[in-house]
């Protein structure tokens, strides 16, 4: 039942009733990868123009969550927060997930009253921030924020593409396939790939 469930405004419709007018869903993309950096999106929607159709992109096709990326990006406030790979391996992934959240609402355009974070954490000491766990599940706001962190950090994957041609990160985007481990084994390890996640590291340690 829950894996069916499509996020609302109830969380929204509760905060705006408590005064809580420019709220700003935060998501991020690309924590699990071996490779590329961690993305996240702030986005404020506007109560009386926001998209239809928004859900968590993982459930989106890639052409479905271009076409509300625009739409998106047309009708709200905006923030990307990027966390490349150095960062993630000097701070850990999580660190680096929060200080790319930061980054995020940080850059918007106005600013929010409160923040509504997908998972398990605050992000922020200076400003009201409920986390939700399966907040992309839950709630519209964060649900546009993780189209918008999946678009930009796909493009930016799909750039690599070109940089490094014998790897497919327009395919796998930098998660752990079999497919990608090969073109390590067979290519070697570049310094797009996180030296601090397994398998990176254990075949650095052999080379």
């Amino acid at each position: 039942m829950n894996s069916a469930r499509k996020p609302d405004l109830s969380i929204e419709k509760k905060l705006w009733s408590q005064g809580f007018d420019l709220i700003a869903g935060v998501d991020e993309v690309g924590r699990g990868p071996i490779a590329g950096p961690v993305v996240a999106a702030a986005v404020i929607l506007k109560k009386n123009n926001i998209p239809s159709g928004i859900d968590d992109s993982k459930k989106i096709s890639p052409s479905g969550r271009e076409l509300l990326f625009e739409q998106i990006s047309k009708n709200s406030y905006i923030g990307i927060g990027v966390a490349d790979v150095e960062c993630v391996d000097t701070i850990n992934v999580l660190n680096a997930t929060k200080y790319a959240m930061n980054t995020a609402y940080k850059r918007l355009e106005k600013k929010p009253d409160i923040l509504l974070v997908d998972g398990n954490f605050e992000i922020s000491g200076e400003i009201a921030n409920i986390p939700i766990i399966k907040g992309d599940e839950k709630s519209i706001s964060i649900a546009a924020a993780s189209i918008i962190a999946k678009v930009v950090r796909d493009r930016i994957m799909d750039k690599f593409s070109f940089v490094f041609k014998k790897y497919t990160f327009s395919k796998h985007k930098g998660y752990p396939t079999k497919h990608h481990i090969k073109e390590i084994e067979k290519y070697g390890v570049l310094d797009l790939h996180r030296k601090t996640f397994s398998p990176v590291n254990e075949m650095i340690k052999k080379n």
